[in-house]
């Protein structure tokens, strides 16, 4: 088989707000010169309704898919099933899913800084097992992070193979130059949610009045209240991301102790754009060099030292956005052939 005439059913529910659909809709145009593509969405209890990701939906019509809703019986030769937390509601996952191989993208962390597990992985996983009938069945994780909470879930037996590559994410941005004259100007943005968020007292520290700009982009779940009143709040959605990082010219992004994010594409965003980003030790880690990992003490100091070091600002930023290099469609699809050729390796040596 070439993989030009490789069955590939990439499977998901459509509705997730943030990364998981934004990564799919990345994805879509690429897989389909890899092989013959179906979309295929369930309709788990996580959402209502059936108004799915905009981001997702136009890259479903520009690649020419119809989506198909709740398939019975999903068949293919690969099956991409797109981050398994969907299903933590649900007792069963209906549709029977027949392939060669499947792979589980693994968008959540498995497990929390805290060691226990991030959601019921255990029976999201079990749910897609029951509904599978296949040769191999592969978690793919989707930073080095991510890997390391797969693994420590993967410490107890377990019948799951896990990539030896990362199903990392496409991040096609078009990349601006960074200003040459930084100013305290700070900002964040990602969706809702409280666990996207640290504590009230981190943020003051995060975003003191002091700072010349401090506005924070989805920031749905915050009051508004005389104490925030140096901050500019907008809910999710309610400016276009590109004009929202205009105005900054520091990335800080710190999320909930007891969370982490699994990749985190509002970094490679920033830095796209041409801002400095300061977060977590880990959440750096996912990016290599250029962005500065940090704790929520250490980002006054590091701001005045880069806005009194203007050549050293710059220069940081453009490592940083060197290594998007590594998150672009090329090379997406570079180690979507390895994958695909590691687990055809996998399988033939199984059938004998």
């Amino acid at each position: 088989m070439t993989f030009k005439s490789l069955k590939i059913a990439v499977v998901l529910d459509p509705r997730f707000p943030g990364g998981t659909a934004s990564a799919v809709a990345q994805e879509l145009p690429i897989l389909t010169t890899l092989g013959q593509v179906e979309i295929h969405a369930i309709s788990s209890s996580m959402f209502k309704g059936r108004s799915i990701n905009p981001v997702l939906k136009t890259a479903i019509e520009r690649t020419n898919l119809e989506l198909i809703w709740d398939s019975p019986i999903i068949s293919a030769d690969l099956i991409l099933l797109h981050n398994p937390a969907f299903l933590k509601f649900d007792e069963t996952l209906n549709s029977k899913l027949v392939a060669q191989n499947i792979i589980v993208v693994t968008h959540e962390n498995f497990v929390l800084p805290s060691g226990v597990a991030a959601f019921d992985v255990d029976g999201c996983l079990d749910r897609i097992e029951d509904a599978s009938l296949s040769v191999g069945q592969y978690l793919a994780p989707v930073s080095n992070y991510n890997r390391t909470t797969v693994m420590d879930w993967l410490t107890v037996d377990r019948d799951w193979s896990v990539t030896d590559q990362n199903w990392h994410n496409i991040c096609d941005f078009e990349i601006f130059k960074p200003t040459k004259t930084p100013r305290d100007r700070r900002g964040r943005h990602s969706r809702p949610g409280y666990e996207k968020f640290p504590t009230s007292s981190v943020m003051e520290v995060l975003f003191p009045p002091h700072a010349e700009h401090n506005a924070i982009l989805g920031a749905d779940s915050l009051a508004s209240d005389a104490s925030r009143s140096h901050l500019k709040l907008y809910n999710f959605r309610t400016r276009p991301v590109a004009e929202f990082l205009e105005e900054i010219d520091f990335f800080v992004y710190f999320t909930n102790p007891g969370w982490r994010e699994s990749f985190g594409r509002v970094i490679a965003e920033a830095t796209a754009a041409g801002k400095l980003v300061i977060t977590d030790h880990d959440t750096a880690e996912n990016f290599g060099s250029g962005i500065v990992g940090a704790s929520p003490d250490q980002v006054n100091a590091l701001i005045a030292e880069y806005i009194a070091h203007p050549k050293t600002y710059i220069e940081t930023i453009q490592q940083a956005q060197k290594t998007m290099k590594d998150y672009g469609p090329e090379k997406f699809a570079e180690t979507a052939l390895g994958i695909i050729s590691q687990m055809s390796t996998s399988s033939l040596k199984a059938a004998e």
